[in-house]
């Protein structure tokens, strides 16, 4: 089974990141034959600072999202916080994704799950591979067709991730497709002086780490000038190292 490739910037900046990010997935969708689905988040509400950038907001990013979809033809996934942004959300985002810190509100999840989309539920910093079940039946039990998981990485003391693979195993054995974060579990939160730091160089790394483990997809944040992004740039791989990373993923596939 071809593996699930999830792709784009941390934080919706800009309609013109967003079409040279859309343009460079489907180059590399024709290249190697497969669908990257297009990330990016309408609004960051979990920001370390006040100060942060949070986004355009759900009215203008949903608009700019399905901009994406209608010109490159790129199906969509983006992150909810709140459960009355499921609905709108549903009308554009073919996946909906439920943050980490939020992954055992029951409302968000329901909510989710009632617009017949995938859910995305992204595993908890403070759980394990193990307790993603509760979650997934919370999805489940009000009718989710597809829901997936996603490992980012555990808390281990302040200011750092560690990634146990192991969890991906354990979570193959609830639902059929569980991703990695490769970006999101290089990060250091909050350790960049009221921004999250991270470490972009341990990506490829961790994506094939991963695979190893049994992984069914991977995600991406991704940026043509990361060191200059609004939102998560230490640890967004390098648009033009995506295609490398990928390949090195699909080989032997």
């Amino acid at each position: 089974m071809q593996p699930v490739f999830i792709a784009g910037p941390c934080v919706i900046e800009s309609q013109e990141l967003l079409d040279t990010v859309a343009r460079r997935l489907r180059e590399i969708n024709g290249t190697y034959g497969i669908d990257i689905i297009f990330k990016a988040s309408f609004d960051k509400a979990n920001r370390t600072s006040a100060r942060s950038f949070r986004g355009p907001g759900i009215d203008r990013g949903l608009r700019m999202l399905a901009d994406v979809k209608d010109k490159y033809g790129l199906r969509i996934l983006t992150d909810i916080h709140e459960s009355w942004q499921a609905a709108p959300v549903g009308e554009v985002a073919d996946v909906i994704q439920i943050p980490a810190f939020l992954c055992r509100q029951t409302d968000l999840l329901t909510a989710a799950a009632k617009t017949g989309k995938t859910v995305n539920i992204k595993k908890a910093q403070f759980l394990s591979g193990r307790d993603m079940l509760y979650p997934v039946e919370k999805a489940r039990d009000v009718g989710a067709a597809d829901v997936w998981l996603t490992e980012r990485g555990n808390m281990y003391g302040y200011n750092n991730l560690v990634v146990d693979f192991r969890n991906i195993v354990d979570m193959l054995d609830i639902v059929p497709t569980v991703i990695m974060d490769c970006t999101h579990s290089v990060q250091r939160p909050g350790a960049g002086g009221g921004k999250t730091s991270g470490d972009r160089r341990f990506v490829p790394s961790m994506a094939l780490a991963a695979k190893a483990f049994g992984a069914t997809g991977y995600f991406f944040e991704v940026h043509p000038d990361p060191d200059n992004a609004l939102s998560d740039g230490p640890n967004m791989l390098r648009l033009d190292d995506l295609e490398g990373v990928i390949e090195k993923v699909m080989k032997n596939e």
